[in-house]
């Protein structure tokens, strides 16, 4: 970062929690999914060359936070339900992307119709589940400090699994 100023731009750190926060449970999904016992030895190596390109990715994204603006103290809110409530928020991102692109990539009237009604769906689901944990306190959607040192807490935890 010697050639551009001390700290992130909010927009690239809110893109690098994003990434983190989502990279993070996923990674102790596909953990968790090896350590029950993978039967096809294909993609157990598989499983295992992603765990390590998501480890690798989160020790990358890790070390551009001492530059993201004002990070500040963190509770510990990803734990049990927090953490289920985390997983179906990332679900629920994803959904509405993949929707969005879907429309994009769709020519038949009757298909765009359902996917802009399955959207729309998205979308609601979406403000349910943000709305549950912005308001149980689980994600601080308004404080960037929060949040950058709950994705430490997050990553770490889950490259120590």
């Amino acid at each position: 970062m010697s050639d551009h100023p001390k700290t992130l731009a909010w927009h690239e750190t809110l893109e690098i929690h994003e990434l983190v926060a989502f990279q993070s449970i996923g990674l102790m999904k596909l953990k968790k999914a090896v350590n029950q016992g993978i039967r096809d030895k294909k993609l157990y190596n598989i499983y295992l060359r992603t765990i390590d390109e998501l480890e690798m990715n989160l020790r990358e994204l890790l070390k551009f936070y001492p530059y993201a603006p004002h990070p500040g103290e963190s509770s510990d809110y990803r734990t049990d339900d927090s953490f289920l409530a985390g997983d179906l928020l990332s679900f629920s991102k994803a959904a509405v992307r993949n929707y969005a692109i879907a429309i994009t990539e769709t020519a038949t009237p009757a298909v765009r119709e359902i996917l802009k009604e399955q959207l729309n769906k998205a979308i609601d689901s979406h403000e349910r589940i943000f709305t549950y944990m912005y308001r149980k306190g689980l994600y601080p959607a308004y404080d960037l400090n929060k949040i950058l040192q709950n994705d430490i807490k997050l990553a770490n935890k889950a490259l120590s699994m």
